[in-house]
């Protein structure tokens, strides 16, 4: 099969999160698995584009199994597009349901992709979802504004005061794991309070599903958005991926509309390898 890989969520040119995107093929479970691991990515996504309609179907997937979403990757989808085509609006079909999405190609090469995640649901955690990952994490003590947010799949969104703390963290990932198996979350997504301007620093953890640490996430943050937009930002930068030596950073932003909020999320990417291709194990 022939692969790209793009690395999605760039800082400043640099960084970003090596993701694989590859034109959809009948493949088995098997075949889609192995992706990430023959291309060095911790993600692949799988595209399939009709360029009359501007509509694509987007398919994830790591290590462990198939994703029913995944920001960075999207983003990753929609720099492949915009390389292809040129900037144009795109409406993505996931197994999440059907997503608005932008893809952007500047002038100075530079590619990006945009787009409106859907609602995001709130929640607040549970005592024993909250004291279960919060002592696999190194956490004790009170946690105060801790929420559960959903986008398809729920994640638990922890506050923390500094940048400093966030960096500090190191989890037990196999206690993790365990924990949010127990409570069906797909991870952990730790941040610090938000400068005036709205930037913050995050890391995400995800051993359920194959990722112990994410480089980038852009779902996450879309929720972050969402549960900081009653505090007055408008628009948040997060920064990710320092603790792995690969800096990215995502943007979203909320718009007030007559339907409610609506969050957009997106970053810049850079296309690094491809299209190459890729051998896959035999199927079984």
């Amino acid at each position: 099969m022939t692969v790209t890989i793009v690395r999605a969520c760039l800082r400043d040119g640099r960084g970003g999160s090596p993701t694989a995107v590859l034109d959809d093929l009948p493949l088995t479970d098997e075949e889609r698995r192995a992706v990430p691991a023959r291309t060095g990515a911790s993600h692949a996504v799988f595209l399939s584009a009709d360029e009359a309609t501007g509509e694509t179907s987007l398919r994830f997937c790591t290590a462990a199994g198939e994703l029913p979403g995944c920001g960075h990757g999207t983003v990753a989808a929609l720099a492949v597009l915009a390389e292809r085509t040129g900037t144009r609006d795109v409406t993505l079909h996931t197994r999440t349901g059907t997503l608005q999405g932008r893809a952007v190609r500047h002038a100075n090469g530079v590619l990006e992709g945009w787009f409106a995640p859907g609602p995001v649901r709130l929640r607040t955690p549970t005592g024993a979802e909250l004291d279960d990952v919060l002592a696999a994490l190194g956490l004790s003590g009170n946690v105060p504004g801790a929420v559960v947010a959903s986008l398809g799949r729920p994640r638990l969104l922890v506050p923390l005061p500094t940048r400093s703390a966030v960096a500090a963290l190191s989890p037990d990932l196999d206690r993790l794991r365990a924990a949010c198996d127990r409570s069906a979350l797909l991870g952990c997504y730790l941040y610090s309070a938000p400068t005036p301007d709205g930037r913050v620093t995050a890391r995400m953890f995800a051993p359920s599903i194959g990722v112990p640490e994410d480089i980038a996430n852009a779902n996450s943050t879309a929720c972050l958005a969402a549960r900081l937009a009653s505090e007055g930002f408008p628009a948040l930068t997060v920064d990710m991926g320092d603790s792995l030596g690969t800096p990215a950073t995502i943007r979203a932003v909320v718009r007030r509309t007559g339907n409610g909020t609506r969050i957009l999320v997106g970053g810049a990417a850079e296309i690094t390898g491809g299209p190459r291709g890729v051998p896959v194990p035999p199927p079984t």
